[in-house]
Parts: C-alpha cells; sequence; structure tokens
C-alpha cells in the first residue's frame, strides 16, 4: 500500500487532543471550522507553527509539527490548493469526512518538532 507523508502545525489544545488519541487520529473540527488542512512540505508546516501557534497565547505559545502517513490512493478525490507562496500547498479535508481521514493513516502522528513563543 502506497502512503504518502503529510504534515499538520498545531498548538498546544490541539496536541494534547491527538495525544489523547493516542496519536493515531485528529480531532474532530469545531463548529467554525468546516475544513481540516493538513499541509504537505514540512517548511510550510514549520512556518506556521513557527510564525502563527507559537505566537498564540490562547495555545499555550506552542507550536508542533507533526507528521503523518495516508493511504495516497484515498487521498486522490482532494485537490491540492495554493494559499500563497508556490510551497503553501494544503489539501482541504471537509470536515465531515475527517472520521474517514483518520481511518486512512497509516502508523503513528508523530511530532518531528516544538517551537516555543514568548
Amino acid at each position: 500500500m502506497k502512503t504518502t507523508s503529510l504534515y499538520r502545525p498545531v498548538g498546544q489544545k490541539e496536541f494534547d487532543l491527538i495525544a489523547e488519541a493516542q496519536f493515531k487520529a485528529f480531532p474532530p473540527r469545531l463548529a467554525w471550522q468546516p475544513i481540516f488542512y493538513p499541509v504537505l512540505s514540512e517548511d510550510y508546516a514549520i512556518q506556521i507553527a513557527r510564525e502563527w501557534n507559537a505566537k498564540d497565547r490562547d495555545n499555550g505559545n506552542v507550536g508542533y509539527v507533526t507528521k503523518f502517513e495516508v493511504v495516497t490512493e484515498y487521498l486522490e478525490q482532494f485537490s491540492v490548493k495554493w494559499v500563497g507562496a508556490s510551497s503553501h500547498q494544503e489539501l482541504w479535508i471537509p470536515a465531515e469526512s475527517l472520521s474517514e481521514f483518520n481511518r486512512k493513516i497509516v502508523g503513528p502522528i508523530k511530532v518531528i518538532h516544538e517551537f516555543r513563543g514568548t
């Protein structure tokens, strides 16, 4: 089975929920969050975690970059979205599809970077 590496920058609150799920799933979206958007590059995930998550007091002034593998065939139904620079590529997963997305994760969700703000 072929997999694709994806990244997700998260703050402390989302990290805690991922840990509660034993690093096997991402938490459901909140009512005001219609999409779940993993990113395609580690550099872009680092940028978000360092520049946004680590500066968010409400979220503990910490940013984590997670890396995980998803079944490639499943991902083919989602188009890549460019949201700025050419390296700013995301997949937009509808919130109602997140449970199925989580079932397509192969292996654990790993934390590969941590950034602390002030």
